[in-house]
């Protein structure tokens, strides 16, 4: 989510729905809308959106789209802390609710807690790789 690659000239709903559309998960964008926290700005083209909004823009395409597997490229990279916690539960709840595999590249070391797996990469070569039994919640994380 790095970057959004929003349509500019369709309001943050449009973009949603486009994806919602070509995977036939319609009935889907308001309650994923909702859950990004962006029911009351879904009227609004991406220019006239906070980067954070984009961001959740991005994310609720991603999510209405219904995938197995989500990847994310810095999540919480371009908001503030109470939004990127508020991303985080999404994920979260990808995983535990809908059972979704949520892979998460990023340098922000505190979102290790939040995984069951962690990888870490050093000059594109793993240099650890562990299963963790007991992830902490993404309400738990402070960063």
């Amino acid at each position: 989510f790095q970057f959004f690659n929003l349509i500019p000239s369709l309001t943050a709903r449009e973009n949603v729905e486009l994806a919602a559309e070509m995977s036939g998960t319609v009935d889907r964008i308001d309650p994923i809308l909702e859950a990004v926290g962006l029911a009351d700005r879904a009227g609004h083209f991406p220019g006239q959106l906070s980067g954070g909004e984009q961001q959740r823009v991005a994310i609720a395409r991603a999510l209405v789209k219904d995938p197995p597997l989500l990847l994310c490229d810095e999540p919480t990279g371009a908001v503030d802390f109470e939004t990127g916690k508020a991303i985080l539960g999404l994920l979260e709840e990808a995983v535990h609710r809908r059972g979704k595999t949520v892979v998460i590249v990023t340098h922000n070391t505190a979102l290790a807690a939040m995984a069951t797996r962690l990888i870490r990469l050093k000059d594109g070569i793993v240099a650890s790789d562990e299963e963790r039994p007991s992830p902490s919640p993404a309400a738990e994380l402070v960063w």
